[in-house]
C-alpha cells in the first residue's frame, strides 16, 4: 500500500502529473472567472475574481483554457453529463447561446414552464406550480391578477437586495424597451430565463431570449481576489461567497459605493 501511495505522490509531482491534475481540476471541478462588467451590481462587482463550481449542473464540456477549444473537437455538446439544474434566485454561469465562446454570470428568474413579463421594469412571475402554491409561498408579496392568474411582483428582491434599478434610466425613447416592457412569455422546456442584478444595465434574456440548460456552466463558488477601479484590494470580499456578500454589511457597504460612484458619474449631490 505504501508503494503505490509513494508512486502516486511521486507521479503528482511530476510535471505530467502536476498538468494533469491542474487540467483535472479546470475542466471538471472549479474554474477560475474575473466579472468584467456591472450587471450583477451589487451583489457582484467589477474586479471580483471567482472560482466556478462546475459540477453544480451537471458536468459541462470541458474546453482548453484561454483557447475555447473543445476538448472533443468533432463534438457539438455542450454538456457531457447532465445533473441538478437552476433553482429560483441562483446566481449562473453560462455560454451565451449567440455566441458559446463568451461566458455570462445572471441570476436564474424563471424556469421551465414559469410565465414572466415586464411592466415599467418590474418582473412579474407567475410560478408553473400555480396559484395556491404561490400564495403559500409569497404571503407578504405583492401580487397582481392578469389573464386570471397570479403573478408576483419583483419576487427576488426581499431574499437578495443586490437587485436595483437605476431611477435614471426613463422611458423617454432613448433607451432600449425591454428595460421598461416585455410581453408575456412562457419559458420553454430546459430552458432558463436570467436576468441581471443591476437591472438597467444588464444584456439578459429580456433581449435575446432564455439559455438552454446544455449552454449552463455552472454558479460562483467564492471570490479569491478582488480589485476596485482605483487597483485598491477589496480584501473584505476575498474568501466569500454570494450568499455571504449578500449579509450585511458587505451588500451595504457595496450599494453605498455604488450610489457614492453614480452621484460621481452623473455630477449627482
Amino acid at each position: 500500500m505504501k508503494k503505490t501511495l509513494h508512486k502516486v505522490y511521486n507521479w503528482s509531482n511530476s510535471w505530467t502529473g502536476t498538468i494533469v491534475i491542474v487540467l483535472f481540476i479546470i475542466f471538471f471541478v472549479a474554474q477560475a472567472f474575473r466579472i468584467p462588467s456591472g450587471s450583477m451590481k451589487d451583489s457582484l462587482l467589477i474586479g471580483d475574481h471567482l472560482f466556478a463550481k462546475k459540477f453544480a449542473y451537471g458536468i459541462p464540456m470541458p474546453y482548453i483554457p484561454f483557447l475555447e477549444v473543445p476538448i472533443i473537437p468533432w463534438s457539438k455538446e455542450l454538456k457531457i453529463v447532465d445533473g441538478d439544474t437552476p433553482k429560483h434566485g441562483d446566481i449562473v454561469i453560462f455560454r451565451y447561446p449567440n455566441n458559446i465562446k463568451q461566458h455570462f454570470v445572471k441570476r436564474c428568474v424563471a424556469l421551465p414552464g414559469d410565465e414572466l413579463f415586464v411592466e415599467e421594469k418590474n418582473l412579474f412571475i407567475h410560478f408553473k406550480e400555480g396559484d395556491k402554491w404561490i400564495k403559500k409561498n409569497y404571503k407578504g408579496y405583492e401580487i397582481a391578477i392578469y389573464n386570471e392568474k397570479l403573478w408576483v411582483k419583483n419576487p427576488y428582491m426581499k431574499e437578495h437586495p443586490g437587485i436595483h434599478h437605476d431611477p435614471k434610466i426613463i422611458n423617454n425613447g432613448r433607451y432600449p424597451m425591454q428595460i421598461f416592457y416585455v410581453s408575456p412569455i412562457k419559458v420553454a422546456k430546459n430552458h432558463y430565463f436570467m436576468m441581471g442584478d443591476n437591472r438597467d444595465h444588464s444584456n439578459d434574456s429580456r433581449f435575446w431570449g432564455s439559455v438552454p440548460y446544455e449552454n449552463i456552466e455552472g454558479t460562483p463558488w467564492f471570490i479569491y481576489f478582488s480589485i476596485d477601479k482605483n487597483y485598491k484590494i477589496r480584501w473584505d470580499r476575498i474568501g466569500k461567497t454570494p450568499t455571504d456578500l449578500e449579509k450585511s454589511p458587505y451588500i451595504q457597504k457595496a450599494i453605498q459605493e455604488r450610489k457614492k460612484e453614480d452621484k460621481e458619474y452623473y455630477g449627482l449631490t
